[in-house]
């Protein structure tokens, strides 16, 4: 019993036990006590003077100096012929209370140092049976109640035995985001949900993730006593998401055998499921079209070293991110970069090092951008592919205040070993398409002859695979010309190589002044039965190292004004006469050549009129996923029917009608106009 003052005017041996003052010590005449409870803030008179009950937590003073937490309830009582008193109840948070000493190092001059073992304060139920891990910790970090499951913990994180402090020892990286959660909450009183922590074993063996929950316990005076933690362990969970997020790399990285696409897909993959900021950093090598980095000026610091080709942040733009895409970086030759391209071995540093001894120091600007950012954790592995070291993938972490840990290295390590599979394949694709882009090139007439009375244009557009497409024109006797288009089946080198082989016999046979229909057999019949040397297993015995190729063949007789066509397997020709009626003769139609059937192709002839031009192409030119042939080559001829003078920008007009901006498949186009007898 308490008056209003706080002084004590009755008590129980509970209270007696409780507060280590001994009834005979502390009555005098006529029975009163003389000292007052003495609460470790400001005065119940000044907390509660003006009401009626009231309860919560309250630090008392034991007789002998130490500070207990206790648990008070009071209630103003109005006795007959005396003033007001209360009767108050307290309750230890633990009734098996561990005090220290007043005056040693145990003892706590504004926060309770005490260390529970149990409470009457939370039921059996959530102490016993809670899923989750539940620990009060005091002013000083210390470990003052925990539940059943927070106990079962101890044996791999004793930071979890009553008495603990969470700096004793130091957490070290891996509990250090859990630890300055602790702070936080205690300073500032915002509650901190879902935050991400892992715990490690003091000998290191083991790892967990928890989800953890964070908030402030206040004192019935509105003080802070302490904090509770409420902790769900995820680790099976998190496991489970990195084998998820590896199926989902199988599918997202390398959808194109592009290499800076791929690099994006890689970066993109990584935020912010794994990190907040994610970079792909390529070697020269690896790029279809490197800049060089040896133009580019070293510093006293820092060498240029990579190409930046993949970044994804949490933030818009990266703005914590040096370099951006497209750049060439730089770094310094002692820095942890250079070193895994070198050495092809990971650097893992859970905690970044910015001490001025570390590699930061010798980066002042990283160092800066990093602090400013706080960029905390980083783990950097090597993409290797084929005992080739391709670039390096770098992982950050700043608002993820969960260290990176062993496993995140290992998922990383697995992450770049599927980016540089699917990495080198787009290397080794952009090879072989700019060799063959560079092949079929070289094989194309590099200048076209009209033998003075046609007046010729053609272009080619390759595809993202190049294929086979080639034209010719080919001065014959007696004032004739040829045209020829065609189209090997199949892409890259071995059909550009097939290309130039049915081109330069085309050329030949055509010196042989044969017919178009004889051309064409003979052309088959040494497409499918040259040198067995030549044929790969995969080419079914096609001696030209093809499947077939389709052939346009027509010869044009000025002097008769007489077209004379076949076609192996070709679309057919768009004649436009010089009012501009576009029409499309189908002559008979051959097999392909190549396949060695032994067929006939026949041939037909047609009358041309002078100003008449002619359209030969690949069928990339009017075929679609999207449309049929028909539709093709309706769209063709109304785009055919708008001819201007001008053959060179003809050619582009109808490509880029035509084509919009789609390079589904190889493109070829020759444009013949007759000339008039005046212009010839």
């Amino acid at each position: 019993m308490l008056d209003l003052q706080g002084k004590v005017v009755g008590w129980t041996g509970a209270a007696e036990q409780l507060l280590g003052h001994h009834e005979p010590d502390v009555r005098v005449r006529g029975g009163a006590t003389v000292f007052t409870l003495d609460v470790v803030t400001p005065t119940l008179q000044e907390r509660f003077g003006e009401e009626d009950s009231w309860s919560g937590l309250l630090k008392v003073r034991h007789s002998d100096g130490g500070v207990i937490l206790v648990h008070a309830e009071g209630w103003r009582m109005s006795l007959p012929g005396s003033s007001d008193r209360w009767l108050v109840t307290m309750s230890p948070v633990d009734s098996d209370t561990v005090q220290a000493p007043a005056g040693s190092e145990e003892s706590v001059d504004s926060h309770a140092s005490i260390a529970p073992r149990s409470t009457r304060l939370v039921s059996d139920a959530l102490d016993r049976q809670s899923p989750v891990a539940e620990v009060v910790w005091d002013g000083d970090l210390r470990c003052v109640w925990r539940n059943a499951p927070a106990e079962r913990l101890e044996s791999i994180f004793p930071h979890f035995q009553l008495g603990r402090s969470l700096t004793e020892p130091p957490l070290g990286p891996m509990g250090q985001a859990f630890e300055q959660g602790v702070r936080r909450v205690l300073e500032h009183g915002v509650p901190l949900i879902e935050r991400e922590t892992w715990l490690r074993a003091p000998d290191g063996s083991r790892e967990r993730a928890f989800s953890s929950y964070f908030y402030r316990l206040d004192g019935a005076d509105g003080r802070p006593l302490g904090v509770c933690t409420v902790s769900v362990e995820i680790t099976d969970a998190r496991i489970g998401d990195r084998l998820s997020l590896l199926g989902e790399a199988s599918v997202r990285i390398g959808s194109t055998l592009d290499v800076i696409k791929t690099a994006q897909e890689v970066a993109d993959l990584a935020v912010p499921d794994f990190a907040d900021l994610a970079i792909v950093d390529l070697a020269e090598s690896v790029l279809p079209e490197p800049e060089s980095l040896d133009r580019l000026d070293s510093t006293d610091a820092s060498i240029p070293v990579f190409h930046r080709a993949g970044l994804a942040s949490i933030r818009s733009g990266a703005p914590e991110a040096i370099y951006q895409l497209g750049q060439p970086v730089f770094a310094a030759p002692s820095s942890p970069f250079v070193k895994v391209l070198a050495t092809g071995r990971s650097h893992f540093e859970p905690v970044i090092d910015t001490s001025p001894d570390g590699w930061l120091g010798q980066d002042p600007d990283r160092a800066r951008v990093y602090h400013d950012v706080g960029m905390h954790s980083l783990i950097i592995v090597a993409l290797r592919a084929r005992g080739d070291i391709l670039g390096i993938a770098q992982f950050f972490r700043s608002d993820n205040s969960a260290p990176f840990i062993s496993d995140d290295l290992r998922f990383a390590e697995a992450l770049a070993t599927r980016a540089a599979l699917s990495l080198d394949s787009a290397r080794q694709y952009a090879r072989e398409h700019s060799t063959a882009l560079i092949l079929q090139r070289s094989l194309l007439p590099h200048r076209l002859t009209g033998a003075g009375v046609l007046a010729v244009a053609a272009r080619y557009l390759p595809s993202e695979d190049v294929g086979g497409d080639w034209y010719d024109t080919i001065p014959l006797s007696g004032g004739r010309i040829a045209l020829v288009v065609g189209d090997v089946t199949g892409h890259g080198i071995n059909a550009a190589a097939t290309m130039g082989r049915l081109r330069t016999a085309v050329r030949t046979l055509s010196h042989l002044d044969l017919p178009p229909d004889r051309l064409l057999t003979s052309l088959d019949e040494l497409a499918s039965s040259g040198d067995g040397d030549d044929v790969g297993e995969d080419n079914t015995g096609a001696a030209l190292g093809t499947s077939g190729a389709t052939c346009l063949y027509m010869t044009y007789d000025p002097a008769a004004r007489l077209a004379t066509i076949a076609s192996a397997g070709h679309p057919p020709p768009a004649i436009i006469d010089p009012r501009g009626k576009v029409t499309f003769p189908h002559p008979p139609v051959g097999p392909p050549v190549g396949l060695g059937l032994g067929m006939a192709f026949p041939s037909f002839e047609l009358d041309l009129t002078e100003g008449s031009m002619i359209a030969l192409y690949t069928d990339g030119l009017i075929e679609t996923r999207q449309a049929d042939i028909e539709t093709g080559l309706d769209r063709l001829g109304d785009a055919l029917a708008h001819a201007t003078p001008a053959l060179e920008q003809f050619c582009d007009t109808i490509l880029k009608t035509m084509i919009k901006g789609r390079t589904e498949d190889d493109v070829s186009l020759l444009l013949a106009r007759i000339l008039t007898t005046e212009t010839s």
